[in-house]
Order: structure tokens, then C-alpha cells, then sequence
């Protein structure tokens, strides 16, 4: 059974991975690489800041900090406690394409994918009372940053859909953590006034 689901794995990578233009590979190239979306990162602090307030915005940077700490140590322990190679160091890649700058040893799950979804959740659930769509766009987003890792070759689609579906539930948890702290801290505001 999970000699099938792995083949079944790798077909459907090979599938999407072949799907490649050579004239859309620069903008996946740069879609995967984290610096991209800096960016996109400071703009969505700026609208949390114009939002609410200072404190808001460190408790924002403290519950991101702690959780972006979170999804990159469990997505490593895991891929080091599984130990499954990444399409691109298997000999069936001699028929995908690999773009990537690097490839890395293990794979599984994408720790792209588990941060990208886990920001995205995180972030629109704190925004989502001012801008409505935003849950979309973000889920946008991280859709195709966790497709890209496909697309240059350095993951099964496995890996990303177990990481976005970690990542959908990290974000939900720590939002729970930003609102719980939110409270406290306005709570505290509220009694030294």
C-alpha cells in the first residue's frame, strides 16, 4: 500500500513537474525563494500596524516568530525522522526538471509549505475583519509558493500537501495563541488606566 502511494507520488510529480514552460521558469524560480515574499511580509505588518497599534503589531512579530520557529523545526525533525529523499536526488529525475539552487537531502514534508500556509491562516485571520477577500489572496499566495517546490523539482506533491494542511491547522492554533495574548495584553492596558 504505500509502495503504491508512493509511486502513485511520484507519477503525479513527474506529471506536474513536466507541466514546466521554459519561458514561466524564472517566475517559479523566484516564487520559491522565501526573500521573495519580504516584500509582501512588510506590507501585511503595515496593515496590521494601520489597523491597530504598536502593541499589536510586537504581539503580531512575536506569535509570527514563534510559530515560523515552530513549522521550521518540526518540518526538520520530521524530514529527518522519515528520511525520504527528495525527487531530486532520485534517479527518475533524469525525466522531471530541476531548477532549484539547491536540493537537499530529505523531503518530507515541505517546510515551504507548512510556513507559507501557516502565515497565510495566521495572517488573514488577524486582517480578515478589515479586508474580507484577504484569506483568498493569501491562500493564493501560499498555493503557489508550495506549487513551486514542485515545479523546480524539489518536492512530491505529498510533501506539499501534507505541509499545507499542517500549516492551515499551525496557523489556526496560533491565531488562538495571538488572540489569547491580544486579550491579556489588553486586559492589562485596561487596568492601569
Amino acid at each position: 500500500m504505500l509502495d503504491q502511494l508512493q509511486n502513485l507520488d511520484k507519477d503525479i510529480f513527474l506529471y506536474l513537474n513536466n507541466l514546466g514552460v521554459k519561458q514561466w521558469d524564472w517566475f517559479w524560480v523566484l516564487i520559491t525563494e522565501k526573500e521573495t515574499s519580504i516584500p509582501l511580509y512588510l506590507f501585511l505588518l503595515y496593515l496590521i500596524y494601520k489597523k491597530s497599534n504598536l502593541k499589536s503589531l510586537g504581539l503580531t512579530l512575536l506569535v509570527v516568530g514563534l510559530m515560523i520557529v515552530f513549522t521550521d523545526q518540526f518540518s526538520n525533525f520530521t524530514k529527518d525522522y522519515f528520511q525520504r529523499l527528495r525527487p531530486c536526488n532520485e534517479e527518475f529525475m533524469q525525466y522531471g526538471r530541476f531548477l532549484a539552487k539547491r536540493c537537499g537531502k530529505f523531503g518530507y514534508f515541505s517546510g515551504h509549505a507548512i510556513s507559507s500556509f501557516a502565515v497565510a491562516v495566521l495572517i488573514s485571520s488577524i486582517l480578515k475583519p478589515y479586508y474580507k477577500h484577504i484569506f483568498l489572496w493569501m491562500l493564493l499566495w501560499a498555493f503557489m509558493i508550495t506549487y513551486s517546490r514542485i515545479y523546480v523539482g524539489v518536492h512530491y506533491p505529498g510533501d506539499v500537501i501534507t505541509g499545507a494542511l499542517l500549516g492551515l491547522f499551525t496557523g489556526y492554533g496560533f491565531f488562538k495563541l495571538y488572540s489569547y495574548l491580544l486579550m491579556k495584553v489588553l486586559n492589562n492596558t485596561q487596568q492601569t488606566l
